[in-house]
């Protein structure tokens, strides 16, 4: 690969082009000048953009795909395309197939699916066998196949021995235990946030308690046994607020947003939309502006967006018996920059690599060329149109977003939307 990226504004704080509009010559996978006007001599392929802006690749800390076991929701070929254009050079994968990734032959599978695409895949493994919350799974195994951390998605370890247990072994490798918030006994039956809106609306309601109770649990357990631990998708005021309070005490805790919890409240629940139907529930307004304030405080270290296809079969039903999520990737950029400055957008979407151990690339001459290329400017109403994942259950459909991920250079390999 030998390629001019022409005129392109540098966002990286590490870089000594920071906020720079420069030209990049790109060969044999690494950055080899950047400078203004570059000379082609050689005729290598030139890439130009409108209002073209460059950064360190993206990486999302949490992508359901279906493979293997539910490849009618999405494949790993399909959704790594999927990732690419929507300009992430790296996405840790969730465990929640089937099988669930709980050893070594499952991290190697998907590992293997992943190896000839440009954004490349971090397995997370499952923290308990078949991520049943019983008996822990061959954790050392998964970490030297590749797992970049433990965790069941989406399912709290009701077990806090387990928990406790999992902290200590992980010591022994600096191995990252990923700690779901939520207490099942709280939450019960419920659905939705609980509140005026699911008040109205007759639906059964999921207390911010059921969070919280399980943050401050499992912050006791970790200031007990040391070790390190992520904390997934918070959703409200309170947790925000537990977690800077262990920060300030030393604790090896760090934690992550979704993109719709910082865009969406649950005021979209009013038509009874199953899209709309995630978890942790889509809170207040309140709670969003509280988790905006922990990503620009740094208490929240990085943004996801908890990418989750679900086929229609499971999506399109009455509300009480739809699958939990929505699809992601697609719309994260342009849906951050409706309510983030961009420097903030860029640096929430990078340091998940630090947290996971990935290696991270300085743009500057010499460095591996792993990119993001997007337009932060331009508003577009996010359509069907705008979909590349297989399901369609995006909770952004028909909103107006702000800017466009044009695509990455990693691998290798340039992909554009």
């Amino acid at each position: 690969m030998k390629l001019i990226i022409r005129e392109a504004k540098i966002i990286d704080t590490k870089s000594p082009f920071h906020n720079q509009t420069v030209d990049i010559l790109i060969a044999d996978g690494f950055i080899k000048k950047i400078g203004s006007k570059l000379a082609n001599p050689d005729g290598f392929e030139e890439i130009t953009q409108d209002n073209l802006h460059i950064s360190q690749g993206w990486f999302d800390s949490s992508v359901s795909l279906g493979e293997p076991g539910f490849e009618d929701r999405e494949t790993i070929a399909n959704g790594l395309k999927v990732a690419a254009k929507s300009g992430f050079t790296g996405i840790a994968l969730q465990p929640n197939s089937f099988p669930v990734i709980d050893n070594q032959s499952q991290v190697l599978f998907v590992k293997n699916k992943a190896l000839q695409s440009a954004t490349e895949l971090f397995p997370i493994g499952a923290l308990t066998k078949g991520s049943e919350g019983k008996d822990m799974a061959e954790l050392f195994d998964m970490k030297n196949a590749g797992a970049v951390a433990f965790g069941d998605y989406n399912k709290s370890q009701a077990n806090a021995n387990m928990l406790k247990i999992a902290l200590q072994y992980v010591q022994d490798f600096d191995g990252l235990v990923i700690a779901y918030p939520q207490d099942e006994m709280i939450k019960g039956h419920g659905v939705v946030n609980e509140g005026i809106v699911s008040t109205r609306l007759g639906l059964k309601g999921i207390p911010n308690l059921a969070e919280e109770l399980q943050i401050a649990r499992n912050l006791f357990l970790l200031e007990y046994t040391g070790g390190k631990l992520h904390i997934p998708t918070i959703s409200t005021a309170k947790s925000v607020a537990l977690i800077s309070e262990a920060k300030a005490k030393g604790l090896a805790v760090t934690c992550s947003v979704s993109v719709h919890h910082l865009v969406l409240t649950d005021q979209k629940l009013e038509q009874f939309d199953t899209r709309y139907k995630v978890t942790p529930p889509l809170r207040t307004e309140t709670d969003r502006k509280a988790l905006l304030e922990g990503v620009n405080n740094g208490t929240i270290d990085m943004i996801t967006s908890d990418h989750n296809p679900i086929d229609i079969e499971h999506k399109k039903m009455e509300f009480d018996a739809a699958k939990d999520g929505t699809i992601g990737l697609e719309s994260a950029f342009a849906a951050l920059m409706t309510v983030l400055p961009l420097e903030t957008v860029i640096n929430k979407l990078t340091a998940g690599k630090n947290i996971f151990k990935i290696e991270s690339n300085t743009i500057q001459e010499g460095s591996k060329a792993n990119l993001s290329l997007f337009n932060p400017e331009g508003e577009v109403v996010f359509t069907k149109k705008s979909i590349v994942s297989k399901s369609l259950n995006s909770a952004f459909l028909g909103l107006t977003l702000k800017g466009k991920a044009y695509g990455i250079i990693n691998q290798e390999q340039i992909i554009l939307a």
